[in-house]
């Protein structure tokens, strides 16, 4: 009854399926219905249901134990593979005392007033981001506008100098596979070895510049770190910069995509947010419950754990949390969970996740999400996605989010 279940015709859980990828949401239904802890064929326990979701984010009895974990499932010599290696150093997959340190020493710069002082500045860059393509009659909503606000944004909170930037507007974007919880391959090891080389090279050389000439932005600030006598070592400068370039700009990207589509598949909702812009704070929520850019995150059980929603979880084995699925609980939503309503009440998505990894970013992606969205339905009121039903999804699985969408008026 584990893997396979009689009628349904394949595995309850296949997240790199091109079924899956294009709709999680009707194999969730069938996750939380029949087998709400679930376990893979590589022993990792998933988790579907709100409430088992939620708990073991906040629970102390799960952690990230990233190093083990990563042994565990590639071999002892995994931690000599460069991007594994750099990926050891994140704060998101760090447990206490060294997440509390790094992430003591950088959200300072995500304060709810700094993020809010930010507001002339994102509604600068959405203004000329649809003035650059207003006279065409068509952009790519991913590629043209999306995309280019929060890496912008990310910029500017980082240093990264204006005539540096364009390697970021053009950098790709298929680093969402390391995340996904079907193992890589050597090629695409390989691969993300590639790049992180090429952003620990670029990193290095703007990290002396900033020790030469100090400015007011988040790498000098790091550079100069000193919390409680806590420096980062250069290799955790290096890891932590290039998760928050990352994580700064992907998720935002995806959450202005998706809930464009979601509206543009909805149109009722569409006409109701152009005549009430008022709506648009609340729409934002629903956007991020309704298709989350963030499908799943991962804790590791650091003791035996006798329960989680009627299964026992072994000390040092994977829980997999699928915020997608949690999302949509009927349990929490019982009001058609698979609607989109930008009037629904009391939405609490997890899709920045919880505890004490919960998204450093969050106020500045439903931020950037709103003005950007609200300065579109604006601005280009006649706007159409060019095909709603068929669009290109990127083929990762955690990062969920389209590879382009294009729109015309």
């Amino acid at each position: 009854m584990n893997e396979h279940v009689q009628g349904t015709g394949g595995p309850l859980f296949n997240p790199l399926s091109p079924d899956f990828i294009r709709d999680p949401y009707p194999h969730y239904d069938r996750l939380r219905a029949i087998y709400p802890i679930h376990v893979t064929p590589f022993g990792q326990f998933v988790a579907s249901r709100h409430a088992d979701v939620s708990l073991v984010m906040r629970d102390k009895r799960f952690g990230k134990d990233f190093v083990e974990r990563s042994r565990r499932r590639y071999s002892e010599k995994i931690m000599e593979e460069p991007v594994f290696r750099s990926m050891s150093h994140w704060m998101l997959q760090a447990d206490p005392p060294d997440h509390t340190r790094l992430r003591g020493l950088v959200v300072k710069a995500f304060t709810a007033r700094r993020v809010e002082d930010m507001r002339p500045r994102i509604q600068e860059i959405v203004d000329q981001t649809i003035d650059a393509v207003i006279d065409r009659g068509h952009m790519d909503l991913i590629e043209d506008f999306a995309f280019r606000l929060p890496v912008t944004i990310i910029c500017d909170m980082l240093g990264i100098p204006e005539d540096h930037r364009e390697t970021f507007y053009n950098s790709s974007r298929d680093g969402g596979r390391l995340l996904d919880p079907v193992p890589l391959s050597p090629e695409e090891i390989a691969k993300g070895n590639a790049g992180n080389m090429m952003a620990q090279m670029y990193f290095q050389q703007l990290f002396e510049l900033r020790r030469r000439n100090p400015g007011d932005d988040l790498i000098t600030k790091l550079v100069q770190a000193e919390e409680d006598g806590n420096k980062l070592t250069n290799e955790e400068l290096t890891a932590n910069i290039i998760l928050l370039f990352g994580a700064g700009h992907e998720t935002t990207v995806n959450l202005i995509g998706n809930g464009l589509l979601a509206l543009h598949r909805n149109p009722d909702q569409l006409a109701l947010l152009k005549a009430r812009p008022d709506l648009m704070v609340g729409a934002i929520e629903e956007f991020l419950r309704y298709d989350s850019s963030v499908q799943m995150t991962g804790r590791v059980a650091l003791e035996d754990i006798d329960d989680l929603g009627g299964a026992k979880i072994p000390k040092g084995e994977t829980v997999l949390c699928l915020l997608g699925s949690a999302n949509r609980d009927p349990a929490v939503y019982p009001d058609r969970p698979d609607r989109l309503d930008v009037t629904r009440q009391n939405v609490r998505p997890l899709s920045f996740g919880g505890g004490i990894h919960f998204c450093l970013g969050a106020q500045l992606a439903r931020l950037e999400a709103e003005i950007a969205i609200a300065t579109l339905l604006r601005r280009l009121p006649d706007l159409r996605i060019d095909d709603v039903e068929n669009p290109e999804w990127r083929p990762t699985f955690v990062l969920r989010g389209l590879k382009r969408l294009p729109a015309s008026w």
